[in-house]
């Protein structure tokens, strides 16, 4: 019964342009513009849609409390008294990001053959240490069942963040796989966000087993041209790895390793000759969903901009016409969400385990996205300029647009949380 489940996060009424993330290009590049939170949750529905219609099982992650005034008062403030920088630390919609709610490691890896979850703890980005709460609360009740251990984060200094730098390869999703951990070393203009001893700390709170758990050194050439996480240049799916060529500081380790303990893995390189690191990370090729179709087609779920990027669509034309493992290319519009430096693998968190041991307020179909459609149609703010963050008409908007969805959902245990 184990398959896999994407649990993608519902861009929250806040969203908007701070530019909170060093590192994060994209989401400097566009700080101060003006933001669509309507478009955005739309944008983020459209493409659960599109999993439903590839026979995806969909799950979802809602907004956190915005402004998070828990979080202020521990900094002994308010969110009206509170100076800029804070205000729009406590009212980012970051947590639309559900690859950074947590790591997660399906039964078949797991000595105790339950699924684990560990909440990643976020504490290099400021707007993001103070997540882990509610996130914590979400995923506890929605993998109550003794099935699943859901553990705290990792404590600080050790910085996680989560499923956007582990990858997890296998035969098929309910086999046992290789865990590979990705971690990263400052010395360059931006933060390395995930910390080999995070990494290790999870492998063995996930009770994994040390011969097929991997921990790869993140390329500093990756992370200094804004592949703030893995998941900007590297994706897996079942045998399958897809990376850049500059993604991993030692690759032929890495691949030798990997190809050691998973004779049949099929890794699919795309060559910096091709699609430079800039291209790759302003298009967000690798920031993908790959995907195992209901028809058994290994398919990729790219964002717009792919398209638009001429190298990038150019190499993907040709590895379709050369019968690479990778035999479809779905193209979904977040234009919204990538101007904020996150793309469709950004949006989403993987958990492969049994559906029915899921607390269903968290699956969707078609008739409870259409429902969660009509909720943002009417409560999310249509336009979020950068200098209105503070505007007191536009906070009372986002916490009535907030407790109308958990009301819809059934979920008005979580208001609070």
């Amino acid at each position: 019964m184990i398959q896999e489940i994407n649990f993608d996060g519902i861009v929250g009424p806040s969203h908007n342009y701070a530019g909170l993330s060093p590192g994060n290009l994209a989401a400097t590049r566009n700080a101060g513009a003006t933001a669509h939170p309507r478009a955005a949750a739309l944008q983020g529905l459209a493409k659960m849609r599109a999993n439903l219609a590839l026979g995806l099982t969909q799950g979802i992650l809602l907004p956190h409390p915005r402004p998070d005034d828990a979080w202020l008062a521990s900094l002994h403030t308010h969110y009206l008294a509170a100076p800029a920088h804070l205000k729009a630390r406590a009212f980012s919609a970051s947590p639309m990001w559900a690859a950074n709610a947590a790591t997660v490691s399906p039964a078949p890896d797991a000595g105790d053959e339950r699924c684990h979850l560990t909440v990643a703890n976020l504490v290099t980005m400021p707007h993001r240490s103070h997540e882990w709460p509610a996130t914590l609360a979400q995923l506890r009740l929605a993998f109550a069942h003794e099935h699943f251990a859901v553990h705290a984060p990792i404590p600080a200094p050790f910085g996680d963040e989560g499923a956007a730098n582990h990858m997890r390869l296998c035969a098929a999703h309910d086999a046992p796989g290789v865990e590979v951990f990705v971690y990263g070393e400052t010395g360059g203009p931006f933060p390395a966000r995930q910390h080999r001893e995070a990494s290790e700390a999870i492998a063995r709170a996930h009770r994994l087993d040390p011969a097929h758990t991997l921990f790869v050194k993140q390329s500093p050439e990756a992370i200094a041209a804004g592949a703030f996480h893995n998941d900007v240049v590297a994706v897996a799916n079942e045998r399958i790895l897809f990376a850049h060529e500059q993604a991993f500081a030692d690759r032929h380790d890495f691949f030798a390793d990997l190809r050691r303990i998973m004779p049949d893995v099929e890794i699919v390189e795309v060559p910096a000759e091709r699609v430079s690191l800039d291209d790759a990370i302003r298009s967000y090729l690798f920031n993908a969903q790959l995907v195992t179709a209901s028809t058994g087609a290994q398919t990729l779920i790219v964002p717009a901009e792919a398209r638009e990027n001429q190298a990038v669509w150019s190499w993907l034309q040709d590895h379709l016409a050369g019968n690479g493992p990778i035999r479809a290319v779905d193209v979904v519009d977040v234009r919204e969400s990538m101007a904020n430096g996150g793309g469709p693998a950004c949006l989403r968190l993987r958990v492969a385990c049994d559906p029915t041991l899921v607390d269903p307020r968290f699956l969707v179909d078609a008739a409870k996205l259409d429902r969660i459609a009509d909720v943002i149609a009417t409560h999310w703010p249509e336009a979020i300029a950068f200098d209105a963050i503070g505007d007191a008409d536009l906070v009372a908007q986002v916490i009535r647009a907030r407790r109308a969805l958990y009301a819809a959902l059934d979920l008005v245990e979580l208001i609070d949380s």
